[in-house]
């Protein structure tokens, strides 16, 4: 009897999902150019090409049709943002390029995810299609929902803060020790493992001790916190959790407390920085902290011992001391 070959699901056409995907994503097929955009906003061409710039997205030919009524709409709002005056021009370069970075990343992990569950099934194109079709419109309510959570958080803080501190903060910077070498050896899937829990271990620990993540940097999270003894509780925390679980990896910290400038979710300034320089100089598994913890962490309960002055990038005469809790 002879064998019967299986004939494999010819490949989706790539054209055809992706105008599926496009459909689907911006309400309708793209039919409009740059200057009918414009011209239906209400907004001068030069305005409109320089947001769409700033968003990250790539210029367009001026006869090309690559925009629908969905960036009409998006245009015209912003347009009525910076009307009304609640956007002027450098804040709203700043703004519109931040959207456009975080969405950008956010985005591309998210179809990336979704790519890899469509690679499993018999016709992936038409299950990535389906995916989009069920799960971005959940996504899309989700990401209002927490974007509306994160709102009220910044606000409360915003009100709640005392007068007197409201540019001082707790900034601390923890990394990974050693992690350029052993990112040398691992394989890829491991490392991203590595990364992944460090990660959600830093963010989960920063919630419970009342701060809050203003990014992550590869091996390195930045955090800030009103309370200096919060960060200070943090810092400790995150450099002895290798201790009892041993996925976390070794990491040092380094934390500082004084005025901070604050601008679209990132903080700047000497404390930020010095805060850096005691990370990149503390042993592994300790915390190091500058003057500033010190005078509002002394005679808590707290160990602070002064170490040797350091020179570092900025600072010549940098004076750490090492933080531990009383009973360890």
């Amino acid at each position: 009897m002879a064998a019967v070959e299986a004939v494999a699901a010819p490949p989706p056409d790539p054209g055809e999902l992706l105008e599926a995907v496009e459909a689907l994503l911006l309400g309708g097929p793209p039919e409009l150019t740059r200057a009918q955009v414009a011209e239906r906003a209400g907004v001068e061409l030069a305005t409109a090409t320089s947001l769409w710039h700033l968003l990250g997205f790539p210029e367009s030919a001026d006869d090309e049709p690559v925009f629908t009524e969905a960036d009409v709409t998006a245009l015209r709002q912003a347009a009525q943002l910076i009307d009304a005056g609640i956007l002027d021009e450098q804040s709203q370069n700043a703004l519109v390029r931040t959207w456009g970075r975080s969405f950008a990343r956010l985005a591309e992990w998210q179809v990336r995810l979704l790519a890899g569950i469509a690679v499993d099934a018999e016709d992936p194109g038409r299950r990535l299609e389906e995916l989009a079709l069920d799960v971005v419109p959940v996504v899309e309510e989700l990401q209002a929902y927490i974007w509306r959570r994160h709102q009220l958080a910044a606000t409360t803080r915003l009100l709640m803060r005392p007068a007197a501190d409201a540019e001082r903060l707790a900034v601390g910077f923890v990394d990974i020790v050693g992690y350029t070498s052993r990112s040398k050896t691992m394989e890829d899937g491991e490392l991203v493992d590595l990364v992944e829990h460090f990660e959600d271990v830093a963010t989960s620990a920063t919630t419970d001790h009342g701060g809050r993540i203003v990014k992550t940097i590869g091996d390195e999270v930045l955090f800030v916190a009103d309370d200096p003894a919060a960060a200070a509780e943090l810092a400790l925390d995150l450099v002895g959790r290798s201790e009892a679980d041993e996925a976390f990896p070794q990491v040092r910290a380094g934390v500082a407390y004084g005025a901070v400038v604050e601008r679209l979710g990132d903080v700047f300034g000497p404390t930020v920085n010095i805060a850096s320089r005691l990370t990149s100089v503390a042993r592994p598994g300790s915390v190091l902290v500058d003057q500033g913890m010190h005078e509002v962490l002394e005679g808590e309960a707290y160990q602070l011992h002064r170490t040797r002055r350091v020179s570092v990038k900025g600072y010549r005469h940098l004076e750490p001391w090492r933080l531990r809790a009383r009973d360890r």
